[in-house]
């Protein structure tokens, strides 16, 4: 991701506007179980534009039909990759790039990569608090997802 640095800032800022960053990290956040995304992200995108109606469908780990048209393929290829432990197919990858061109679909897969780290690092930590308190704190045994992968 350091080596990126430009691409992410630009994609954070430019190339990627605010709610369709958030419908794509909330895409990902619910097929991957981290409640301190999709808390975070949640505020995020209502904040963003997100209207109620589409993030209740997101949290539900749907996609939004009422999303705006241009947005459903990128958040269809985000939830396949999600599904597929990070793993994308050259198809979809080649989709993206005909849809959104070479530029804001390496931007769109930069932000993919960014919320599974979050992801990743959120469903850790919880996993570690509920081993180091006996099952008190953190995610319940039957919630974390990311223990049988």
């Amino acid at each position: 991701m350091l080596s990126h640095r430009t691409l992410i800032r630009s994609a954070m800022r430019d190339l990627i506007p605010v709610d369709f960053r958030e419908r794509l990290m909330m895409v990902v956040t619910e097929v991957n179980g981290c409640r301190y995304c999709s808390s975070y992200h949640s505020r995020q995108a209502l904040t963003s534009g997100v209207p109620e109606t589409e993030l209740r469908e997101l949290l539900a780990g749907s996609i939004p039909q009422e999303a705006p048209s241009t947005e459903l393929p990128a958040l269809y290829c985000a939830q396949n990759w999600a599904a597929n432990n990070a793993q994308s197919d050259p198809q979809s990858e080649q989709h993206l790039r005909e849809v959104y061109g070479a530029e804001k679909a390496e931007a769109i897969q930069i932000i993919l990569r960014m919320i599974r780290v979050g992801n990743l690092l959120g469903n850790t930590a919880d996993y570690w608090l509920f081993l180091f308190s006996f099952g008190w704190l953190g995610l319940r045994k039957d919630e974390a997802r990311f223990e049988n992968s």
